[in-house]
């Protein structure tokens, strides 16, 4: 009953307003046709001479991306993926969290168990 009501007044609300609007007389935007003052992406292309251009595979890579230990990870299998670590910090607090420390990254253990790693500065 509800919903019959509810669409009812939905339907008499749109006839009403478009009703209203030819009423009024609301023009209605007409499409306009914008320059960019911005080159095509052809012309951009067409201004780098060919031997300014490289192959990416030849260029040395700036950024080495590191894959870190996952969440959950236990200590046996982060050492056996990752190799032993250069300096492993004792648990402390409650509960005890401990850390191991590699080249570029470190891992934060709960128990024995990853619950962060992140990239070293």
């Amino acid at each position: 009953m509800k919903m019959t009501l509810w669409l009812a007044s939905l339907f008499s609300l749109a006839i009403s307003a478009t009703v209203v609007a030819e009423v009024l007389e609301i023009p209605q935007p007409e499409a306009v046709e914008v320059e960019s003052e911005f080159p095509q992406p052809e012309a951009i292309e067409s201004e780098i001479p060919q031997s300014d251009m490289t192959d990416i595979e030849s260029q040395p890579a700036e950024v080495v991306l590191t894959t870190l230990p996952g969440r959950g990870m236990t200590k046996d299998s982060v050492e056996e993926r990752f190799g032993s670590p250069a300096d492993k910090i004792e648990a402390v607090g409650e509960p005890p969290i401990s850390r191991w420390l590699y080249g570029s990254f470190t891992v934060y253990f709960e128990y024995d168990h990853v619950i962060h790693a992140v990239n070293n500065r």
